[in-house]
């Protein structure tokens, strides 16, 4: 049952995040007929939907977990380092004119695969195996699509404007990184990757 739930939290997540990678054109006529509040009203519902889905069958999974190989102590190092340049390139994503975004054009998505690989390299469960494997994934095709419609849309790519903008983006991006690796990984995971 555990798993059932989590699959399906992780398809509807997934699923919905994927609609302009399968089906942009379908995506840009509902935008249009529905306008654009109740576009992105039924894209939350249903991602909020399959995130709690997702999350509860995770949390019981890890009650039972399948152990697929036991990571090496030194994958939990390269992996604080992964999610620390993650933290980056999510910030990145945010801070307008950064030059981060600029070279990246979708520091987003480049975030979420860094952040996969990094708990792939020290996970070794079933559940973890699946999820951040399905993440890594879906941000691979997600990358390559939108870099795609960059092409198509000649004279879209982000402008750096200032160092400025390159130094905020990196400072917000660890101190993120440290609140959430220190504080906030434990309280809402229930795993403390610092002790």
């Amino acid at each position: 049952m555990a798993m059932l739930i989590f699959l399906t939290g992780l398809l509807l997540f997934l699923g919905v995040h994927s609609v302009r990678i399968y089906a942009d054109d379908w995506r840009e006529r509902q935008r249009r007929k529905w306008g654009m509040h109740t576009w992105r009203g039924i894209y939350t519902v249903l991602s909020l939907v399959g995130m709690v889905l997702l999350v509860w069958g995770f949390g019981m999974l890890r009650d039972q977990p399948v152990v697929i190989w036991t990571p090496p102590q030194g994958m939990r190092h390269a992996a604080s380092l992964f999610t620390l340049l993650a933290f980056i390139l999510l910030a990145a994503a945010y801070v307008p004119g950064n030059a981060i975004k600029a070279r990246v054009y979708h520091p987003m998505v480049a975030g979420v695969k860094l952040w996969a690989v990094a708990h792939l390299l020290a996970n070794g469960n079933l559940a973890h195996l699946i999820l951040f494997g399905s993440f890594l994934a879906w941000a691979v095709v997600d990358f390559i699509a939108a870099r795609k419609r960059d092409r198509r849309e000649l004279g879209s790519a982000p402008v750096a404007t200032t160092l400025q903008a390159t130094v905020i983006t990196v400072v917000v991006g660890v101190v993120s990184w440290v609140v959430f690796a220190f504080w906030l990984h434990g309280w809402l995971i229930g795993i403390k990757p610092f002790g």
